[in-house]
């Protein structure tokens, strides 16, 4: 058991825990639960903060933007694997319910959708700043930490980042794609993830789905 820290806040935005393993033109997912970005108190500190938890915890409370929370949660251990400074949670409590019809979209506030639906629905690139700036509120938005094997051959060396996608309908008027993202590989190689990736990705998907 590690340091325990107990938090409550407002939920500011409720979004998919979802990580990304690339190995230069190749990239796989793991579909993990949901982070909540509160704006509140955790262990003594104001301000807002990220608290992962399982879709078996999302599932069984429904948390969504506007909800008032408290809980405990252990810090994560490893900051490159995590979006959230906190996981683990425990000790949850739906404390108040913000009434009433949601938001106009964009960004989307309501109930955000189980895992499969985000898995089903497929990513586009998010521009980070548009990111920060418009969709950290919006259940379509989603920030992952990225892990990447550069050789093959040498699969214990590895780099990390983070990248900002969106899940949303394509006819988002906040939605900009950004910079084409480059991933290193061995001997100097380089991977171009071309537009045509995120068109193949979601194109079962209307405008407006």
């Amino acid at each position: 058991m590690g340091e325990v820290i107990t938090w409550r806040g407002v939920v500011v935005g409720v979004q998919p825990r979802i990580t990304l393993m690339r190995s230069f033109d190749q990239r796989s997912h793991l579909y993990l639960g949901y982070v909540l970005r509160l704006n509140g108190n955790y262990d003594g500190e104001n301000g807002e903060f990220l608290v992962a938890i399982g879709q078996g915890t999302q599932k069984k409370h429904a948390f969504r933007a506007g909800d008032t929370i408290s809980g405990c949660a252990e810090p994560v251990p490893d900051p490159r694997l995590e979006i959230a400074q906190f996981y683990k949670a425990t000790k949850l409590k739906l404390l108040d319910r913000l009434q009433g019809p949601p938001a106009t979209p964009p960004p989307w506030l309501r109930l955000p959708p189980d895992l499969p639906v985000y898995q089903q629905r497929g990513h586009r690139r998010l521009n980070s700043r548009t990111y920060e700036a418009k969709c950290l509120a919006c259940i379509w938005g989603c920030k992952m930490p990225v892990e990447m094997i550069i050789d093959q051959w040498k699969p214990d060396v590895r780099r990390y980042r983070q990248e900002t996608f969106c899940y949303g309908p394509k006819s988002c008027r906040h939605y900009a794609a950004g910079p084409i993202r480059k991933v290193s590989g061995r001997k100097g190689m380089v991977w171009e993830e071309a537009d045509w990736v995120d068109e193949d990705a979601t194109a079962h998907r209307g405008n407006d789905e």
